[in-house]
């Protein structure tokens, strides 16, 4: 039974890269990260994440009341983090794009804080809200740390 997860696992895996497109801006199932300039020249460990749906379009916080949606707040992506959809224990259909959806909602009615309430926590709230990794703990720290060691750069064609 463990080798038909591991299979259905890496066809996921399979599925979601060969549909990564940087040209267009299309990371299905990814984590995505720009630096803010400035700030993050000088402190490269902080930027501007979204989350982006199955199909690859991005959702960023982008400002207060604000969920941008492909027009990352800070320009094209940089690195992204490509997550498994079979990590994913929340129940019904599609909980990936309901997650990220119900997500961007929210914080449609949120105000931007720098510090607290920020890109990285709207992403760590679709997170939570599809119990990634069966887990419901995401916040901005875990992201920014686990983003700096599973981003890969973008290689534009």
């Amino acid at each position: 039974m463990a080798g038909v997860v591991e299979i259905d696992t890496m066809k996921n895996y399979h599925i979601a890269f060969e549909r990564i497109d940087p040209d267009t801006s299309r990371y299905p199932y990814c984590i995505v990260w720009t630096p803010i300039p400035v700030l993050s020249w000088l402190l490269p460990f902080i930027g501007h994440m979204g989350i982006c749906t199955s199909s690859g379009i991005i959702r960023d916080f982008a400002g207060p009341y604000f969920v941008s949606e492909d027009n990352m707040a800070f320009g094209r992506p940089t690195k992204y983090w490509m997550l498994d959809v079979a990590k994913v224990y929340a129940s019904g259909s599609n909980a990936w794009d309901t997650a990220v959806h119900d997500a961007s909602e929210e914080y449609k009615n949120r105000m931007h804080n720098l510090c607290c309430d920020n890109c990285h926590s709207h992403v760590a709230m679709a997170l939570n809200l599809m119990r990634y990794e069966n887990k419901t703990s995401w916040n901005m720290i875990n992201l920014c740390l686990l983003s700096l060691v599973h981003g890969k750069h973008v290689r534009e064609s």
